[in-house]
């Protein structure tokens, strides 16, 4: 509506918005708190309704194609680098506790990958509005790659700890079974009562 010859753009945002549209329906339908659900949809209202607004001023008082793309490109610049920030809150976590399971792979891959592509597409002639934004969630991904893989062996070993630690708390459990059926555990053995 505001860009001339953006059919790509339009595509590919138009199959986000619809694949969002259905993740959005199916939490909604399935998830269980209420509290959860309401927050959601406020959001979803006060989205929809800022996009509503924006799209009638945009459309009724700005009046060449280039003011129109010069302010809607800064706003999709701002929301798409705020997209790409998201996952800077699990990188601190990935620090913190010096471990990537909350991060998943696949996904900072993907993020990299999609970076690199519309980058690439950005300079194919020079457009601002999408090289900025993904350049900079470029750097983003690029950054969980590499904490990805600075961290991934001490995961290993976090997990493999904890798995051990489980299987001697069920080991511990079983003992104290086995102590309240008449069977006295091996470390109490010879102890006075």
């Amino acid at each position: 509506m505001v860009h001339p010859n953006s059919t790509l753009v339009v595509t590919i945002n138009g199959a986000g918005t619809a694949i969002e549209v259905v993740f959005l329906t199916l939490f909604l339908v399935f998830c269980h708190d209420k509290k959860k659900r309401l927050m959601v949809l406020l959001i979803v209202v006060v989205e929809l309704v800022i996009a509503a607004a924006i799209a009638t001023v945009i459309l009724t008082q700005v009046y060449t194609t280039q003011r129109r793309s010069m302010i809607v490109g800064i706003i999709a610049i701002l929301f798409n680098i705020m997209m790409y920030a998201a996952p800077l809150s699990v990188m601190k976590l990935v620090i913190t506790t010096k471990s990537v399971e909350y991060m998943p792979f696949s996904l900072s891959l993907a993020s990299f990958l999609n970076g690199v592509a519309w980058t690439t597409y950005a300079f194919l002639p020079f457009d601002p509005f999408i090289a900025v934004p993904n350049g900079v969630g470029t750097m983003f991904s690029l950054a969980q790659l590499l904490l990805y893989g600075t961290y991934y062996k001490s995961t290993k070993r976090i997990i493999a700890a904890r798995k051990d630690s489980k299987t001697e708390m069920q080991l511990s459990l079983s003992e104290v079974a086995v102590a309240n059926g008449g069977v006295v555990p091996k470390k109490t053995a010879g102890a006075a009562p």
